[in-house]
């Protein structure tokens, strides 16, 4: 199978780590900004130029939460997916999934004008010489229709985003003070797509240090003003315990 992701999306995390978690062999393919949109609109079929996308032989699956149920369907049951707790499980990890996407917008809200070079370095990781001179010569304008594109063009969409994180995290505060330190486990008593999805998406924030993009000084440099309101609060220090104890091993 092949995945095709942007290196600092946490949605291609969280299907990294189901991938990892579920022993399924895969080559990861890091797509640049911009220059993925042919690509995830020929693959996809949908109409959506979003990664994560998974490849296997002719089929194609667009979009975290389907490539995880197509998992299920086609190679077999999924231990993050325990039939005994399904449908709370998956009710908890929509409510992330949704808060997922104001994490970027609020990110890159409070990102562009101030850290627009590290922005600028993320998308450029993977990219050829020539993709690195049109990105970095085109920014500007990159930049508006990013802006646009997650509706942060507007003072009204950043704080509709900002709030949608702090209830996202009060949620979250509040049920991990209730959980034993050695079961850190939102259902049940064993790792699932609720964990998964809950700590990828807010992995941006929280930082882990396993995180390749999200763990690096640079990052946390970049962003500690749009982050430092949640860093140090429950949900965040959950997070990195969850990354520490079970995404490296997911990976072994």
């Amino acid at each position: 199978m092949r995945l095709y992701t942007f290196a600092m999306s946490h949605y291609s995390e969280k299907i990294r780590w189901v991938l990892d978690h579920s022993h399924l062999p895969y080559e990861e393919v890091c797509m640049t900004p911009v220059f993925h949109i042919r690509p995830a609109l020929k693959m996809g079929k949908r109409g959506q130029t979003t990664l994560p996308i998974l490849q296997d032989g002719d089929q194609c699956v667009q979009d975290s939460s389907r490539i995880v149920f197509w998992l299920e369907q086609n190679k077999g049951a999924l231990t993050l997916l325990p039939q005994s707790d399904r449908e709370l499980v998956i009710k908890i990890s929509e409510k992330f999934d949704q808060m997922g996407r104001d994490v970027a917008r609020f990110l890159y809200a409070n990102s562009f004008g101030h850290s627009d070079q590290h922005i600028q370095a993320l998308w450029t990781e993977h990219a050829s010489t020539w993709q690195k001179l049109v990105i970095k010569t085109a920014y500007p304008l990159i930049r508006k229709g990013f802006e646009r594109k997650l509706g942060i063009h507007k003072l009204s969409g950043v704080e509709r985003a900002r709030q949608k994180i702090e209830d996202a995290v009060t949620w979250l505060d509040k049920h991990v003070k209730t959980l034993p330190t050695h079961e850190p486990f939102l259902v049940g008593k064993q790792l699932s797509l609720a964990d998964v999805t809950a700590a990828s998406l807010l992995a941006p924030i929280a930082c882990p240090a396993q995180h390749p993009v999200y763990g690096d000084a640079a990052y946390k440099l970049a962003m500690a003003a749009a982050i430092e309101p949640w860093a140090n609060r429950p949900a965040m220090k959950w997070v990195r315990q969850l990354y520490s104890e079970h995404r490296l091993n997911a990976m072994a």
